[in-house]
């Protein structure tokens, strides 16, 4: 698999974060506003249920690229 495609979901529930990794440059952004949730050692390296919804929101927010994205659960 071209880890240039992968995309990866994460969910809590209430929302959903899609991962795509192509389109990440790396900005630790995720990391720098939510150091419980993204942790970019360790697999999942996501770990949704250690931040309120609207904290995981906020942060997906501010994803430079895009490489982020909420989607709600339908």
């Amino acid at each position: 698999m071209d880890k240039k495609n992968v995309k990866k979901e994460y969910s809590n529930g209430e929302i959903t974060i899609v991962w795509q990794a192509g389109m990440c440059i790396h900005s630790g952004n995720c990391v720098k506003n939510l150091p419980a949730v993204f942790h970019p050692q360790e697999h999942p390296w996501i770990q949704i249920d250690n931040a309120t919804t609207t904290e995981l929101i906020a942060t997906v927010a501010k994803c430079p690229s895009g490489a982020l994205s909420i989607k709600p659960i339908d």
